[in-house]
């Protein structure tokens, strides 16, 4: 049923889902065959695991959450196999959309399996939805600098970065000040599937731009304030 649907072009989030399901649904079907192959009163058998299945579902209240969950998570599709998301404490990419869990390989390449129920009652960040994301770094520079000539060199550099979007442009400004000078908010857009790479080289191109000697560097300014040592006379 799995290949049937497979060639039907099924969503793969899904196929498994229901792949599960059916799975789960036929190994019981078997077991009550086969206890009515050798004589068992399936019958009986099965008004005892209706009874098991309502004792287990009050006790295990919390799998039966995750599975509702799963089905919601399935219909409304906040996100999809292969999305990178951030939910339920852990960011990475969705592998599958189980019938209790969902499977999500982390991006240091751990496989980490959180119950549906508590993606399903969190917050679900989706990067993969949109079509690029924002890179946000910040630099602290020297006030002395001159702002304009920095920032044209930074936005020159940058934009030669591969992956790195042309549209929207790459923002160059100043977030705060500190005592040892501004602190610019460096913000390139590129796809989801560069964000690392475009991260790892806008780092790099910062301090190409900013350490070649031509810019000052960040310096804590401090005030002193000289007193006369004699002391006022009466």
């Amino acid at each position: 049923m799995q290949r049937g649907l497979a060639q039907q072009k099924l969503e793969p989030t899904l196929l498994r889902f229901i792949g599960n399901t059916i799975s789960v649904v036929l190994n019981i079907t078997l077991v009550i065959a086969i206890l009515g192959y050798f004589g068992v009163q399936t019958t009986s058998f099965a008004a005892l695991l209706a009874g098991a299945g309502l004792a287990i579902g009050t006790a295990w209240g919390g799998l039966l959450s995750n599975f509702a969950a799963g089905i919601f998570l399935v219909v409304l599709r906040p996100f999809k196999v292969g999305d990178f998301i951030a939910a339920g404490g852990v960011t990475g990419t969705v592998e599958e959309v189980g019938l209790f869990v969902t499977s999500i390989n982390t991006p240091d390449n751990v496989r980490t399996f959180v119950g549906n129920n508590k993606l399903f009652s969190d917050s679900i960040q989706n990067f993969s939805t949109n079509a690029y994301r924002r890179v946000e770094l910040t630099a602290q520079v020297s006030g002395a600098a001159d702002f304009k000539a920095m920032k044209a060199a930074l936005k020159a550099r940058i934009h030669a970065i591969p992956n790195v979007l042309a549209e929207p442009g790459v923002d160059v400004v100043i977030s705060k000040f500190t005592l040892e000078g501004p602190v610019l908010a460096i913000r390139p857009y590129t796809h989801n599937d560069h964000y690392w790479q475009v991260t790892f080289d806008t780092n790099a191109a910062i301090r190409e731009v900013l350490g070649n000697g031509v810019f000052p560097g960040p310096m804590p300014v401090i005030g002193v304030k000289h007193l006369n040592d004699a002391a006022p006379r009466a």
